[in-house]
C-alpha cells in the first residue's frame, strides 16, 4: 500500500504530519527552487499505518513557497540526517501563513507560503527495518 495524499488545509495538513512522524531527511535532500516557488523533500518515512515495522521512500513536494529558512541545521553538512516530528501551520495573512517542519533536536525548517499545498508521495515498496520509533523512552 503507497500513500499519496494532498493538503491544502490544516485538517489534511494533519494526516500529512502523522504519516511523515519519524521520517528520515537528508540536508541534501532538500531542494528549494525560488523561481518555480517550490520546496521538494525526499524522505524515508517510518509506515506508522502498517502493523509491520518497515520504512518507504517519499517524496514531499510544497508549492507557493515565497521564502525557506532554517534554525538549528547546518546546511552545508549534506549528508547530516534529520528526523521530522511534525508539521504545522499558522496563518499570517490567510490563506498564506509560515509552515513549519520541526525536527528532532530543536531543528526547524520554516516555509513562508501563499497557502497550504503540499503533496506527499510514496516512491516504491516498503522494507523492514529493525529500529522502530519509541516515543515512550526517555
Amino acid at each position: 500500500m503507497s500513500l499519496k495524499l494532498l493538503a491544502n488545509d490544516t485538517d489534511d495538513l494533519k494526516i500529512i504530519a502523522s504519516a511523515l512522524q519519524d521520517a528520515i531527511l537528508r540536508v541534501g535532500d532538500i531542494r528549494y527552487d525560488p523561481v518555480a516557488r517550490s520546496v521538494s523533500l525526499r524522505m524515508t518515512r517510518f509506515r506508522h499505518e502498517t502493523k509491520k515495522a518497515e520504512r518507504v521512500e517519499c517524496g514531499v513536494r510544497i508549492d507557493g513557497v515565497l521564502a525557506l529558512q532554517s534554525r538549528g541545521i547546518e546546511r552545508g553538512q549534506k549528508d547530516a540526517f534529520m528526523v521530522v516530528l511534525d508539521l504545522t501551520f499558522e496563518p499570517t495573512d490567510a490563506p498564506a501563513g509560515y509552515l513549519d517542519i520541526t525536527l528532532a533536536g530543536g531543528g526547524v525548517l520554516r516555509l513562508t507560503i501563499e497557502g497550504l499545498d503540499l503533496l506527499l508521495s510514496d516512491v516504491g515498496a516498503g522494507r523492514a527495518t529493525r529500529a522502530k520509533p519509541d516515543h515512550d523512552a526517555a
